[in-house]
């Protein structure tokens, strides 16, 4: 499935929103990055406790309704969230079958964004969490080094 310009430029401008909101929360953000288990998180954030949060982005009711692979990232991560654009039909992702309660939401826009539903932490394992950090701090050196040599 290919995605229309507007769905690409409308997911830049979401994913900048929930990176303004994280870094405003204390959280240090990533985008595009690896699990573990080999998915792709849109957003990941770290705070300074360690807790790591993921944002999975939906801009289209075709790509919400298609995505079976959000569930995977449960086991990583100890906060979850979906983030829509303004004008997404919030229906969608607050009806209890589409979304479990535990599951976040926000709502953003290029400038800002704002949680609607906060997430319930599911903290990580010790070995998880401390694998997880790594991985981020090791993409986040890896990422700064590739622009250094740029």
């Amino acid at each position: 499935m290919t995605e229309s310009v507007s769905d690409i430029e409308k997911t830049r401008q979401v994913t900048r929103g929930v990176c303004r909101l994280l870094d405003n929360m204390g959280f240090a953000c990533m985008t595009e990055f690896s699990l573990g288990n080999g998915r792709r998180a849109d957003v990941a954030g770290l705070d300074d406790k360690g807790q790591l949060l993921l944002v999975e982005i939906k801009v289209s009711v075709a790509d919400f309704r298609s995505d079976q692979k959000w569930p995977d990232y449960m086991a990583y991560c100890d906060l979850f969230y979906f983030a829509v654009p303004e004008d997404f039909p919030r229906r969608l992702v607050e009806d209890e079958a589409a979304q479990p309660a535990c599951n976040g939401l926000i709502i953003a826009s290029q400038f800002e964004a704002a949680i609607l539903r906060h997430a319930c932490p599911r903290p990580l394992s010790p070995a998880r969490r401390k694998a997880e950090t790594l991985r981020f701090a090791r993409r986040s050196a890896q990422r700064l080094w590739q622009r250094c040599l740029a």
